[in-house]
């Protein structure tokens, strides 16, 4: 809240014009309140009806304050009666900054009001007949009021700004956990209302350090959302951040991605908003997998990998399967045989294909097929085992098969 004024006091006038002046209190406050209504566009409507009439009894209440104060002897009691109007400047100040105008226009109006007040006031003390050096004085004391009012409505309405930037931020942060966390549409629309977030057709979640944020905040879409703490799935220590991009499907994940150039980001799929926990996921698991070698990762050039590392102990068990034929074979000879497995399988079993595959002859291909096809029997001609081998052989990546105890 607003300090007290300093001391006003002290302004030689005679009971008479005290009265004079108190007089036109009620004129001056309509006349200010209608020049303000002409000369600031922001308050043509604010202050029409009942608003204006309180404004004018609040103009009227403050200076009727002032002058009390003004005519008082010096030696007289420190108490100001002018924190009442010093409190209520506060306040219209706060509730400009709720009302979305900037203050700007409400100074504009204080410095509209201070002319239209003068006016009136000073022509009223001349008529009286107060000597120019206390008219003087009485300017000087009146602009010095005015300034009072107007800091006091400054700091009201920076105070408000400032709580509101937090209280929102509190609602964003709360409406990031939300999502990642994959509450209801419902639960989801309520919080954004609640934080006035701008609903998106989509969200991206970008997964990336927390000491690579700075500056790049500024460079994404108005309305991303930033959460760094207690992120589902990860562990605290790590230090990681995730930012909730808005609509950057279609040709704006390549500007997305050319933002975070340079960075160490995996950036995962876009979805509609309500659904962005899944975009989410998906960063956290390319993440474990360790997908990519450094830089920016776009999860959407690694769904095979994805795809074959979700379950890594299902990965096991059907690479286990899938490969038992091979287990017994010494490690240089199950290679070989793996190798050529995979490519035959990858070129549908055209023998010269795979032989300019592996570099060799086409009857050593023919020659490995057949060792295969003993190992493995009728089975090289079941699809469901084809699926099998195709996939098991996808996981192992040309890795050498390695026995029942080491799998």
């Amino acid at each position: 809240m607003p300090e007290s004024a300093s001391p006003f006091t002290g302004l030689a006038l005679d009971a008479a014009t005290v009265q004079s002046l108190e007089a036109v209190l009620p004129r001056m406050a309509e006349r200010t309140v209608a020049a303000v209504i002409a000369e600031v566009p922001a308050y043509t409507d604010p202050f029409s009806g009942r608003m204006g009439q309180n404004i004018e009894n609040a103009v009227q209440t403050a200076l009727g304050a002032f002058l009390r104060l003004a005519t008082r002897a010096q030696d007289s009691d420190p108490e100001s009666p002018l924190s009442p109007a010093l409190n209520g400047a506060y306040e219209l100040g706060r509730g400009e900054a709720r009302n979305g105008r900037s203050i700007d226009a409400l100074l504009s109006a204080y410095r509209v009001g201070a002319r239209v007040a003068w006016r009136e006031l000073s022509e009223t003390a001349v008529s009286a007949g107060v000597s120019a050096t206390t008219i003087a004085r009485f300017a000087e004391l009146v602009f010095a009021f005015i300034d009072q009012l107007s800091a006091s409505s400054v700091s009201g309405h920076t105070d408000e700004q400032a709580t509101a930037g937090r209280v929102r931020q509190r609602y964003l942060d709360m409406l990031a956990k939300q999502l990642l966390a994959g509450e209801s549409p419902e639960v989801l629309r309520a919080g954004a209302d609640r934080a006035n977030w701008k609903v998106p057709e989509t969200l991206t979640a970008v997964l990336l350090p927390v000491t690579q944020i700075r500056g790049l905040t500024t460079q994404l879409s108005p309305g991303s959302l930033q959460i760094a703490d207690d992120l589902p799935g990860l562990d605290p220590a790590d230090s990681w951040s995730v930012i909730l991009v808005p609509n950057a499907d279609g040709g704006r994940r390549a500007s997305l991605l050319s933002v975070l150039a340079g960075r160490q980001a995996i950036v995962g799929p876009t979805r509609p908003w309500v659904l962005a926990q899944a975009s989410y996921q998906r960063v956290v698991r390319a993440r474990s997998l360790a997908i990519g070698a450094g830089g920016v990762l776009d999860t959407d050039e690694h769904l095979v990998e994805l795809v074959l590392g979700a379950d890594q102990d299902a990965a096991d068990d059907l690479r286990r399967r899938a490969l038992a034929p091979l287990a017994s074979l010494r490690p240089n000879a199950a290679e070989r045989l793996t190798e050529t497995l995979r490519a035959w399988l990858l070129r549908q079993g055209q023998r010269d294909a795979v032989a300019a595959d592996l570099f060799v002859h086409a009857q050593t291909v023919r020659y490995r097929m057949n060792q295969l096809r003993e190992l493995y029997g009728e089975r090289l001609n079941d699809p469901q085992t084809i699926l099998e081998l195709t996939v098991a052989l996808g996981l192992t990546c040309a890795a050498t098969p390695r026995s029942d105890s080491a799998l």
